[in-house]
């Protein structure tokens, strides 16, 4: 490393120490927190958001960051030197334009309404959380207007977790994936061999469930050295660094779905986090690329993986020998079907494969006409009602299982919601990729083998952290840029199966 980059590396650290110190007073407000600490909790998110801020865009980072770029010109993004100034650059440039007032009050209002729609989730009163979100849409809008001129409000947005995806693109992607997905609902509903999810919706133990989720991440390749699992509201996953990777998950005693796939999707973050390069760690590059490609990896390992067949045929004994009364006389066959039911739910991490982009499509619009002030907040339960109406065709009963269900809205995380659909293609595509270079891969599942798998995506997608932006590491993977075809495939192949529409 050259001295330039080295004397912004060190300055960079720091920052990162920072950052990573607001990330763990977040996941204890999420886990452990008493609810008094929460006023406390937020003033301190709020000083060391703005500490870091300062530090990041203030001149003597600047003339580092400029430094650095003189001694790095000409190189390769293969040199770590060259790829960690381009997208420190990035970020410097970005934030640069964010003035540390909106910095601290933005994060002291977000730890404020964290455990506000905690309460009001729990009450199902959206009413308490009212006043809170509309703070935050407030000052995401004011948030987005840094970065004037925009082709769309939800531009800038979109950019902080995925780098470079424009709005225009996110709608022409959704307008290709909405009447097919829609179709395949249709035909499973309509020319299918009906499917009982009977098997999965039994009293389960929660102890259980957590020995056996544990068991199964484990086997996976999750580091167990490097990382916990823990119980949350909302199941997430946080990373203070390559050597600390923390997930949450959270029990239903009567409805095995839940937990078992909410700990796979969690784990399949937390395998990305410690699979990158430990020489990136304290930098830029020591993360993910971007959310899309982050989702790649949850939903795969979720759903590619942990509701596939093969899966089954490697855990379903362990399983039956844990709930010998609900499961002892159910058939693998219909165990598997029962875990692939393709029925529009209420809850969207409860949502099988083919209705899951249908619930991120409906808080895309919503959050499109939020930011560009055509639907206000307090008329955002009838509008979250009236889309899973004409999306689901079912109604929420309640505001927790309607719009207080998602925990991201009390972050400020508008912009996020799209990248789960991404991830669904991304996932697929490389699933395409990883079936050519692993042709047994399926056989190799069965027996509870992950390895070649995990190294896969370690040589491949985990050790690059943020070295490549999303669209170069998926050219650089697959040949192809984002394409909704593969996930189109895998959907119709798989649901095909599962309902004998064939």
């Amino acid at each position: 490393m050259g001295a330039k980059t080295d004397r912004l590396c060190k300055l960079l650290g720091e920052i990162l120490d920072l950052d990573h110190a607001s990330a763990l007073l977040g996941w204890d407000q999420q886990t452990y927190m008493p609810p008094g600490g929460a006023e406390a909790r937020a003033q301190q998110l709020s000083t060391l958001s703005r500490l870091s801020h300062d530090k990041f865009v203030c001149d003597e980072f600047g003339a580092a960051l400029q430094a650095a770029q003189a001694e790095v010109a000409g190189l390769p993004l293969e040199n770590d030197d060259a790829a960690l100034v381009r997208r420190t650059a990035r970020d410097f440039n970005k934030q640069r334009r964010v003035p540390s007032e909106w910095v601290s009050e933005f994060s002291l209002e977000t730890g404020r309404a964290h455990p506000i729609w905690e309460k009001a989730r729990a009450e199902a009163d959206f009413a308490q959380f009212k006043p809170a979100l509309e703070t935050i849409v407030r000052l995401k809008r004011d948030y987005a207007e840094f970065f004037q001129p925009y082709e769309h409000i939800y531009d800038p947005l979109i950019d902080d977790f995925e780098p470079g995806m424009p709005t225009r693109q996110v709608k022409e992607v959704f307008d290709v994936l909405r009447p097919q997905q829609v179709e395949l609902v249709r035909a499973t509903k309509e020319r299918g061999r009906p499917v009982s999810d009977g098997p999965v919706r039994q009293a389960f133990d929660v102890e259980k469930q957590r020995q056996f989720g544990v068991e199964v991440i484990t086997k996976l390749g999750y580091d167990f050295k490097r990382g916990r699992l823990d119980k949350a509201v909302h199941p997430f996953t946080t990373s203070f660094s390559l050597d600390d990777v923390r997930i949450t998950t959270r029990y239903d005693a009567g409805f095995f779905n839940d937990a078992i796939f909410s700990t796979i999707h969690e784990c399949g973050h937390a395998l990305y986090e410690q699979g990158i390069a430990p020489g990136l760690e304290r930098t830029s590059l020591a993360t993910g690329t971007s959310m899309a490609i982050h989702e790649s990896q949850s939903r795969m390992w979720e759903n590619f993986v942990g509701r596939s067949r093969p899966f089954w045929v490697a855990f379903y004994p362990r399983l039956q020998g844990l709930f010998p009364d609900a499961l002892g006389k159910v058939k693998l066959a219909d165990f598997y079907r029962a875990v692939n039911k393709v029925e529009p739910s209420l809850i969207r991490v409860d949502a099988d494969e083919a209705t899951y982009n249908l619930h991120i499509m409906l808080r895309f619009e919503l959050e499109l006409e939020l930011m560009s002030g055509t639907l206000a907040v307090k008329d955002l339960p009838e509008a979250w009602n009236t889309r899973m109406r004409d999306y689901l065709g079912i109604t929420p009963p309640n505001d927790a299982k309607g719009v207080l269900q998602d925990v991201h809205w009390s972050f400020g995380g508008f912009g996020y919601f799209p990248t789960y659909a991404m991830g669904n293609l991304v996932a697929a595509q490389l699933w395409e990729r990883i079936n050519k270079d692993i042709p047994d891969l399926a056989t190799q599942i069965e027996r509870a083998e992950f390895g070649g798998l995990l190294t896969w995506l370690r040589e491949n997608v985990h050790r690059h952290g943020a070295r490549y932006y999303p669209v170069e590491l998926l050219q650089r993977v697959t040949g192809q840029g984002l394409t909704p075809e593969p996930y189109l495939r895998y959907l119709r192949a798989k649901f095909g199966e599962v309902y004998e529409l064939h």
